[in-house]
């Protein structure tokens, strides 16, 4: 898979070279990583107009956001801190959230 981080040419470029996905991110700021790239949905809409690669999201998911990246056409979602570093659940709960 390429990180295409909110770039088009990226996922272009990434498509040509066959690969197995495509992420992107981050989508909202994130204690795992420094955001260098901000992504929004539309770019979500924009690729799978394109490509039938799966999409990841990435960056600052949590339980207030994962729905509208799963509505704007991710195929999966890469979370970690929601999951690992949240402060009110344990992971268990923190994923079961999610369901």
């Amino acid at each position: 898979g390429i990180t295409c981080h909110n770039s088009i040419r990226l996922a272009k470029n990434a498509i040509k070279l066959k690969a197995d996905y495509l992420a992107f991110g981050a989508f909202k700021s994130s204690r795992t990583k420094k955001t260098k790239y901000q992504a929004t949905t539309k770019i979500l809409n924009e690729i799978t107009k394109i490509t039938n690669i799966p999409i990841v999201a990435i960056g600052g998911i949590n339980s207030s956001n994962y729905k509208n990246l799963l509505l704007n056409k991710a195929t999966f979602l890469a979370i970690s801190s929601y999951i690992w570093n949240n402060k009110k659940y344990k992971p268990k709960k923190a994923i079961g959230i999610l369901r």
